[in-house]
């Protein structure tokens, strides 16, 4: 069965979640609520905080089910 992927953007940065992969340790919403709330759906909001601050929180996801892309990488690869 494939794994699942999710995307949210705010136009600067793309925001992927990969829920079969996550291992539930909390961290992305301790710290950054504004953009991660597991009470919400969907539960990431791209537009709840600053791109710098959402890459320092995804960062901080230990089984790399969060991970991003800025989004002017991803148009420069296509062109």
């Amino acid at each position: 069965m494939p794994k699942s992927t999710h995307k949210y953007t705010n136009r600067e940065v793309t925001i992927v979640w990969k829920p079969d992969t996550c291992i539930h340790s909390t961290l992305c919403w301790k710290g950054l609520n504004e953009v991660f709330n597991p009470k919400k759906r969907p539960w990431i909001e791209p537009n709840g905080a600053k791109t710098e601050q959402i890459i320092e929180q995804v960062r901080k996801c230990p089984s790399g089910a969060l991970s991003f892309y800025m989004n002017d990488a991803e148009d420069a690869e296509k062109e």
